[in-house]
């Protein structure tokens, strides 16, 4: 049996009942035959069973009391996977299904993702199976206030530096940043997603989804394409969807489609993207609406957006949203690139597809990278007590995601892979961590 395959064996019977942990690392796993022949100090240095093992992994109990005066108990987590290039970073996720198994998928992709970045931060994730949806401010304070006050303990501007993520907007960052300086009596940047007033950066709300555009434009342009005049079918309405329908639309492309958790919309002559912010960010409504703004688009509550012909895909909701059968009728309607806005939003099988037909693929590690890399950006300017431009921050987003598609396109071709950026993502962003890992040492 190989080295990759007794890690793998070993992986899948230490972490039952953990599918997306298991689905996340073996993807990486599989991708590194090349790497491990070519350096077998990795094996020697049991690189592969250390970098699947998280250096730490946190859980906690979250009361709190609702505004009826009835205590709730929610589940805390933090998983510190990875510092060998720097403190862990990751965003904090505030939903219904979160467990252990997303958050140590996430936070083991995280590892690669910041890797990518090219700056100076390991990998983490945590988050809370608590909803925010339909709470009151009351209620999100007193939740994020109980949060913190356990994980406060285990976090530190040096130390690991969470962010926000779904259900985790500027609102509940600066509940949890008020209540870490009161506990720690410390002002510092231990969070990131902050408001501008006190050590937020800009373009950090457009940055996930801006940078999932600036990455596939720049993949586009290698094959002699630009998103001008594409037909771009997305996924999802919330920040990445709506700020890479933006960012698409100023590079001349059609956006067809958007989606939410009940249904989606297909609007042949073009989102109106003005209405889709007012209704998600202002009234945090239902897509339904964008009937009373556009009657002429087209609502269902069955199907989804995959199913719509288009040049671009690029699925923003969340993990696993688009199957085999979605990327065969993709591949059917001639689409030319997908790019993945959300964290491992392809299956297995559909990547397979898509790599099988030639399709350019950019996956989650490479092409999500741009949230985390601006907030690594608000991390140097917290540190240095200083507030950049939004065009400065944006100008070295830019530069960051082209280097992320230069990283795998080169490491793909490399190692025998040309253009299937999953491997190529895959061991760039390994092979740096792996290294670092080794000239530390066992630890």
């Amino acid at each position: 049996m190989s080295y990759i395959s007794e890690v793998t064996e070993e992986l899948k019977g230490r972490n039952p009942g953990q599918p997306e942990f298991i689905q996340a690392a073996t993807e990486v796993l599989e991708s590194l035959g090349t790497v491990l022949a070519e350096h077998p100090e990795y094996q020697k240095n049991a690189i592969l069973e250390r970098i699947v093992e998280p250096d730490r992994q946190l859980m906690f109990r979250v009361p709190w009391i609702d505004d009826k005066g009835v205590p709730h108990v929610n589940r805390g987590f933090r998983i510190q996977f990875n510092n060998a290039i720097g403190p862990y970073k990751g965003g904090l996720r505030l939903h219904p299904s979160v467990n252990l198994s997303i958050i140590k998928f996430l936070g083991f992709e995280q590892i690669f993702k910041n890797s990518l970045t090219g700056l100076p931060i390991g990998g983490g994730k945590g988050g809370s199976d608590f909803d925010p949806k339909g709470k009151s401010d009351r209620e999100i304070f007193e939740f994020c206030r109980s949060f913190m006050t356990e994980l406060y303990r285990h976090i530190g501007a040096d130390v690991d530096v969470p962010a926000g993520d779904i259900g985790t907007g500027a609102r509940e960052i600066g509940y949890m940043f008020g209540t870490y300086k009161k506990l720690n009596n410390r002002y510092e940047g231990v969070l990131t997603g902050k408001g501008l007033q006190y050590g937020g950066s800009l373009a950090r709300t457009e940055a996930t989804g801006y940078g999932l555009v600036y990455l596939v434009e720049e993949m586009l342009h290698e094959k002699g394409m630009r998103f001008q005049g594409k037909k771009v079918a997305i996924s999802g309405s919330g920040n990445v969807a709506i700020y890479a329908a933006e960012k698409a639309t100023a590079f001349g492309a059609k956006i067809i489609t958007m989606s939410d958790s009940t249904g989606w919309i297909h609007d042949p002559e073009g989102i109106d993207l003005a209405a889709i912010k007012e209704i998600k960010e202002v009234n945090r409504a239902r897509l339904s609406e964008y009937k009373s703004f556009r009657p002429h688009a087209e609502y269902s509550t069955s199907g989804n957006v995959w199913q719509v012909a288009c040049d671009v895909a690029l699925p923003c909701a969340t993990q696993n949203e688009l199957n085999k059968a979605d990327a065969e009728t993709l591949v059917k309607n001639k689409v030319l690139a997908v790019g993945e806005g959300a964290n491992m939003p392809s299956t297995p099988e559909a990547q397979e597809v898509f790599i099988k037909n030639k399709v350019l693929f950019a996956p989650a590690k490479a092409a999500n990278a741009g949230g985390v890399a601006t907030s690594a950006l608000e991390m140097s300017q917290n540190s240095q007590r200083l507030n950049w431009t939004f065009e400065k921050v944006d100008s070295k987003l830019h530069d960051i995601m082209k280097n992320i598609y230069r990283q795998m396109s080169a490491s793909a071709e490399a190692y025998g892979f040309k253009d299937n950026f999953i491997v190529g993502a895959n061991i760039a962003g390994f092979k740096k961590v792996a290294d670092a890992m080794v000239a530390q040492g066992i630890q």
